[in-house]
């Protein structure tokens, strides 16, 4: 079943694009993001209501931050799913389209959401705590279906017949897959039983493939949530699969590796060569500090086809991990990369947020929207309890020669 898709209905007379200081006079410039919104609820139908109206405090600063940075195309973590798009379109209408302090109003013609394997039950024991049930037995941890979902917005039309969606990719169905092992036997990678790898879902959430069409070009814009590397225990059954579900974009851009990939409607491979891509999302792993496997996120940051000559920065990440110390004063990466405010106690701030283009895009420009205290909009980031989000909006500027050839 081909998920829902969402045409908003606005009519965009006109956007100006940034232009790239750096550039050749006349490049376009197109601006990617991610941002875990946090716009999770702890009940389901909760989003519906909070968005309903133009009143919830949390979702009109996260609009505000959208836009102020004015991305042309964000990924958005931790949107419950909700079906027939109403979130997605509540959203837009309530929020994203209604000034926030001066901010103007942003107007998004496409969007896409799809289901989520949060809070869908499994039907087996994945914790192995002896009882069948409960969030951290669904397919992705969720205390109903769609918790913590994604939500796309853009500027750019998307081919909404080209989106693949991995969402029922069995995470046993990856070669070489770093299935979690139980310390408490000496047989080898046993921590779920041979029935329940024969269902097990490798995307917490999911992965999407969404083609964008920027001019004469296509950019398929890469999203996924993977679980984070903590809640579980020696088994490291959330430290494994988080690795495994960075991999597959990894495998998926590397047409030598990808033969095994499958989509939801059983098409097989990923991306063929030259195709133009972007890898976004909360990748819960810091290059260096936190509790992810060593080498998780390097598989994508050291992959050959992945540009990383501008890492976005931040001055207020630098501020808030010398103000907050803690953790932070032993972690070993440079805090101006950090993308989320985490407990100072442990893990501490760390970078866990990614808009990765691949090298056959220039990127001119990119940062993470952490403001100073002294600023004016430090009051949308501020500090715990967060106004927005305990994560910060990251963003990226791209250019490329297929781009000059755009309507508008």
């Amino acid at each position: 079943m081909r998920p829902r898709t969402l045409f908003v209905l606005f009519v965009v007379i006109a956007f100006a694009l940034p232009q790239a200081a750096t550039g050749a006079p006349g490049d376009k410039v197109v601006r990617f993001a991610t941002f875990n919104a946090s716009l999770n609820r702890n009940f389901e139908g909760q989003l519906v209501s909070d968005l309903s109206t133009p009143n919830n405090a949390q979702a009109a600063t996260v609009a505000e931050i959208i836009q102020r940075v004015r991305p042309d195309v964000v990924l958005i973590n931790e949107f419950d799913f909700v079906a027939n798009d109403v979130a997605l379109e509540l959203f837009q209408e309530n929020y994203l389209s209604v000034a926030h302090n001066g901010a103007d109003p942003i107007e998004y013609p496409f969007a896409y959401t799809a289901p989520s394997n949060t809070g869908i039950p499994s039907g087996f024991d994945l914790n192995n705590n002896g009882v069948v049930g409960g969030p951290d037995d669904a397919f992705g941890f969720g205390f109903f279906p769609g918790q913590f979902g994604m939500a796309v917005y853009s500027m750019f039309p998307i081919d909404f017949d080209e989106i693949r969606t991995f969402q029922l990719f069995l995470w046993e169905d990856m070669p070489g897959a770093l299935l979690p092992d139980d310390p408490a036997t000496p047989a080898p990678a046993d921590w779920y039983s041979p029935a329940e790898l024969d269902v097990f879902r490798l995307s917490s959430k999911s992965h999407w493939d969404i083609p964008i069409e920027i001019g004469k070009a296509t950019v398929h814009f890469l999203v996924s949530h993977p679980t984070p590397p903590v809640f579980d225990g020696a088994e490291d059954r959330n430290g494994t699969r988080n690795f495994d579900e960075i991999r597959f974009w990894a495998d998926y851009i590397t047409p030598a590796r990808s033969d095994y990939i499958y989509d939801d409607e059983g098409v097989s491979g990923g991306l063929k060569p030259g195709e133009l891509f972007v890898i976004a999302g909360d990748q819960n792993s810091d290059p260096l500090d936190g509790d992810s496997i060593p080498g998780s996120i390097q598989q994508l940051i050291e992959h050959p086809l992945v540009n990383v000559k501008v890492t976005p920065e931040s001055a207020g990440a630098v501020e808030a991990a010398a103000t907050q110390g803690g953790a932070n004063n032993s972690h070993e990466g440079d805090p101006r990369f950090d993308t989320a405010d985490f407990s100072d106690t442990a893990p501490g701030n760390l970078r866990a947020d990614y808009v990765l283009p691949v090298k056959g895009l220039q990127i001119v420009d990119g940062a993470v929207f952490w403001p100073l205290a002294s600023d004016p909009l430090f009051r949308l980031t501020g500090a715990f309890p967060f106004p927005s989000s305990d994560h910060r909006l990251v963003w990226i500027d791209v250019s490329h020669g297929k781009f000059q050839a755009m309507d508008g």
